[in-house]
């Protein structure tokens, strides 16, 4: 069995491992640590919850010698406020008996009071892509001294909008750097930014993309409607225990606000909500509220999931089945972490079934469809988003069909319908056409 002794840290760094109470380091760490030290540009493919953080870090913090500079040497991007915020308690956990001066950057808040921070100096910067970008822009951020670039969640990064960000923040950097990148998937996009970014990065594959985890059992239940869906997940709330440490995932932030107030009125204080229209500091206490047991779970969204770094979640929910199948098989990597067992649960309504046979197909696996028990109330009321649907996907095709080669690579990266978020797609009142108005007008005149 490997420890982390076999890496041969140095030992103010062994003691902060020992600190921690870590003995044995994770299969994405052993096969990520001498391709790191070798100083090749890394690309490493692995699942949420395989402690890629230590990954990338235990390698970076090996070799690190003091120099008195205030620029960065290392520079950590990640999708999320939540995310920089973790990352860098974790440095700083990793460095407790090292000279290491971190700091975290996010949009959000006071940009002036990090510009602050910035100019005391910092040895390892951990950012989001518009903050980092934002402060490079006005000088503030340079990357003279710069040895090391780490971008982790880089698939999530991308789907989020920033590659502008990205490819900004990477033409301002030096050209000798080590890359270092980390994916749970590998997609075009990330594949398309790797051939005209980086230097023949080596791959470090924990598993395939798009491989299920196997300590996890996958349920569905094909239910008509979400006020269904409520229903049911009421009575399996009610009827088993066992589901105490659950996220629940839900497409966008309106549906999620709507699943709260539903869960509020028979389970109060029991939940929270995570989403970008609430304030950081709500976010950062629902997440402290949840790993600390005080409340059962959690709703969300995709977007900010990828922030959530939480341990021992017993169950995995889709009130609403992803679009993006590697999307699905990432939310219920959630669960069945760290040699425990998960259990994955999906409610999928009929316009949502053709998601769930893309994601069986990328998997190789069907999910175990289940009835639905009795006694929970079958609903025929749909919500206005349910009812939206439909339409709005019909015109985004249209729009697609009639749009030029510009407009896919938009559209392919916002395939997702957002009723809740930036960029809501609203249907355009089109004015008829002169020809058509005079038509109608003669029409009339004949009909006096």
């Amino acid at each position: 069995m490997s420890t982390f002794e076999q890496f041969n840290l140095p030992k103010s760094l062994q003691k902060a491992i020992d600190d921690l109470g870590l003995t044995t380091p994770t299969p994405i760490q052993v096969k990520s640590f001498p391709v790191i030290m070798s100083g090749r540009d890394v690309m490493g493919i692995a699942q949420t919850g395989t402690g890629k953080t230590y990954a990338y870090l235990l390698p970076i913090l090996k070799q690190w010698k003091f120099t008195p500079t205030h620029t960065p040497k290392v520079v950590i991007i990640v999708p999320t406020r939540e995310l920089v915020v973790q990352v860098a308690e974790e440095v700083e956990k990793l460095t407790k008996y090292m000279s290491v001066r971190v700091l975290g950057v996010y949009g959000g808040v006071n940009i002036n009071t990090q510009k602050t921070s910035v100019y005391q100096g910092v040895d390892v910067l951990v950012g989001t892509p518009g903050r980092m970008m934002d402060l490079a822009l006005d000088n503030v951020v340079r990357f003279d001294e710069m040895q090391k670039l780490v971008i982790d969640e880089f698939d999530e990064i991308l789907n989020l909008g920033f590659r502008f960000q990205i490819t900004s923040i990477l033409s301002m950097m030096r050209p000798k750097r080590q890359n270092i990148l980390f994916s749970a998937t590998m997609t075009d996009e990330v594949d398309e930014l790797l051939d005209e970014y980086f230097d023949f990065p080596v791959e470090v594959s924990l598993a395939q993309s798009g491989t299920p985890l196997e300590k996890i059992e996958q349920f569905a239940y094909h239910v008509p409607n979400f006020l269904t869906k409520v229903n049911l997940l009421k009575h399996l709330l009610t009827q088993d225990e066992s589901l105490e440490r659950i996220l629940l995932f839900i497409n966008n932030k309106r549906v999620a606000d709507i699943l709260m107030e539903h869960l509020e009125e028979d389970f109060p204080g029991q939940f929270g909500v995570i989403h970008s229209n609430k304030s950081q500091n709500y976010r950062l206490n629902t997440m402290a509220s949840f790993q600390a047991g005080e409340i059962r779970g959690i709703v969300t969204t995709d977007i900010m999931a990828r922030g959530l770094d939480i341990s021992d979640i017993t169950h995995v929910i889709n009130m609403q089945f992803s679009e993006v199948p590697e999307q699905y098989i990432h939310r219920i990597g959630r669960t069945g972490r760290a040699d425990k067992e998960g259990i994955a649960i999906s409610m999928i309504s009929p316009t949502e079934e053709e998601f769930q046979v893309e994601a069986e197909l990328l998997m190789e696996k069907e999910l175990e469809l289940l009835p639905i028990p009795e006694g929970v109330k079958i609903e025929e009321k749909r919500l206005e988003f349910e009812k939206d649907k439909k339409k709005v996907k019909f015109l985004m095709k249209k729009v697609k069909l009639e749009g030029g080669a510009a407009f896919h690579e938009k559209s392919d990266k916002n395939k997702q319908v957002n009723l809740g978020g930036p960029g809501k797609v609203k249907p355009r009142k089109t004015k008829p056409t002169n020809r058509a108005v005079e038509r109608k007008r003669a029409e009339k005149r004949k009909k006096k």
